[in-house]
């Protein structure tokens, strides 16, 4: 009992000399560092997505995606666009939408309207979401309530060596050590009938 007690005063007295301002600064924090950002000009975040990137048209094309405060020593990003509101076949994956990688390193955009080749020119590779190679625009019935579409965007020190035959747990496991950043931007959308 002794042996507690004394325990939970040590624990105690560590806690407040932490909470304690330190030094001759008053206190004040150093600087943060902003995470990275997402944005589109297409859509705001958690705002609805436009028909015109979505499966509500015959063909969607891909929003332009924009990002800002990268972190120090990134290499490539990998862009990863899902659908986290619906369970495919009872378990736990959600839809894919679209997935690329070893996209520059010094990129700071993404076009909108990007071909579904399994290469571009810079050397980012789209790999096969649910379907295919390439965008797939959102396509939730009219019958749901809006789905949350989400695109990450992962910082890595490196470029990933694989190609795109890759699968979405592939890259995920190639990412693995390597993210220095991530940043995240969702829109909703429901087929209006």
């Amino acid at each position: 009992m002794l042996k507690k007690m004394f325990y939970a005063v040590a624990v105690l007295a560590f806690t407040v000399t932490l909470a304690l301002p330190q030094g001759k600064g008053g206190g004040k924090a150093a600087p943060t560092v902003p995470g990275m950002v997402l944005t589109s000009p297409d859509f705001e975040d958690g705002g609805i997505i436009p028909d015109k990137f979505t499966q509500a048209v015959p063909m969607a094309v891909s929003p332009r995606l924009e990002w800002t405060n990268v972190p120090d020593g990134t290499q490539s990003f990998v862009l990863i666009m899902h659908d986290p509101d619906n369970a495919l076949n009872g378990g736990t994956d959600d839809v894919l939408h679209w997935i690329m990688f070893n996209i520059p390193g010094t990129a700071r955009s993404l076009s909108g309207g990007l071909p579904s080749d399994a290469q571009l020119p810079d050397g980012t590779i789209q790999a096969k979401g649910i379907r295919n190679v390439g965008y797939m625009g959102p396509g939730n019935a009219a019958i749901n309530p809006y789905h949350h579409y989400t695109l990450e965007l992962f910082a890595l020190n490196a470029k990933l060596t694989l190609g795109p035959d890759a699968s979405r747990a592939d890259i995920m496991k190639a990412m693995d050590t390597h993210t220095v950043g991530k940043a995240v931007l969702v829109g909703r959308f429901k087929r209006s009938q």
